[in-house]
């Protein structure tokens, strides 16, 4: 098992506020990874640290063998490491399957001029941006609205073509962002699917996430923060009996036995 992300006593101070301190963890190639723990554990601070939003106080973050510490996610994005965010970032003045041809051309050669003149290889270069945008919404199930405005698309939607856009840009490595925040439980169901067959068809996905349905259902590894520190890193079934993580996450045995069943145990995230 390959370490694609590494994460080496990672800190982030602001001011006199230690947001994240001394995290270490590793990311294998290929699983479900999730991040989870209560607000203001220090979780977006750590994904903004790993996608280049903010720089480190110190500490390293070594992807596919290479020292992004504090690069600029432009950089850390066309490197193979793609984030969603918390709030759905759409153009919603574009249609659906425009919005997923944005995520496409990190890879494309086209500028202005090929816009302009439109050679062969440009036209070429179109019509496998139109194919994969479309192969991606027929993945997350929005091939039907491909031609619908993003704007008019229920939440659930939106979210699944955020994360069809992220996957355009070929990422490695796709860190999701709470992506199940405002989700009812059928569309949580199906983000779970989603997630799954993204890690089947060989892409690597961090997430954060505050449903621990979801979390133990879709993760092959957790990382549970408390006040910016680690106290615990295993698969599902130790973090849901880790003491540590009763105390300080789930609130108590009652807490923790509800995220077996078919109850979602819920907890707001920073």
């Amino acid at each position: 098992m390959t370490g694609l992300l590494l994460v080496n006593s990672l800190c982030k101070r602001f001011g006199g506020l230690v947001a994240v301190d001394s995290v270490s963890f590793e990311v294998i190639a290929g699983r479900v990874t999730a991040v989870i723990g209560p607000n203001g554990a220090g979780k977006t601070t750590l994904f903004n640290l790993i996608s280049g939003t903010i720089p480190p106080t110190s500490g390293q973050i070594l992807f596919a063998g290479q020292n992004i510490t504090g690069h600029a996610p432009e950089k850390v994005a066309a490197q193979g490491l793609v984030r969603t965010f918390q709030l759905v970032q759409l153009f919603q003045n574009l249609s659906v399957e425009e919005n997923v041809k944005v995520g496409c051309h990190l890879h494309t050669r086209g500028g202005v001029l090929a816009a302009l003149f439109r050679p062969r290889w440009a036209r070429e270069e179109e019509r496998a941006v139109e194919a994969n945008a479309r192969e991606l919404l027929e993945f997350v199930g929005l091939a039907d609205v491909a031609e619908a405005s993003a704007a008019t698309l229920p939440y659930g939607q939106q979210r699944l073509l955020e994360i069809a856009r992220a996957l355009a840009a070929r990422p490695k490595l796709l860190l999701l962002d709470e992506p199940a925040a405002g989700l009812n439980r059928e569309e949580t169901q199906q983000l779970s699917s989603v997630i799954r067959r993204i890690s089947e068809r060989g892409t690597t996905v961090l997430l954060i996430e505050h449903d621990m349905t979801l979390v133990m259902n879709t993760a092959d590894a957790i990382v549970v923060l408390d006040f910016g520190c680690k106290i615990a890193e295993g698969a599902p079934e130790d973090i849901r009996t880790n003491p540590a993580v009763i105390e300080a996450y789930l609130g108590g045995v009652e807490g923790i036995s509800s995220v077996t069943g078919d109850n979602r145990k819920v907890v707001a995230d920073e």
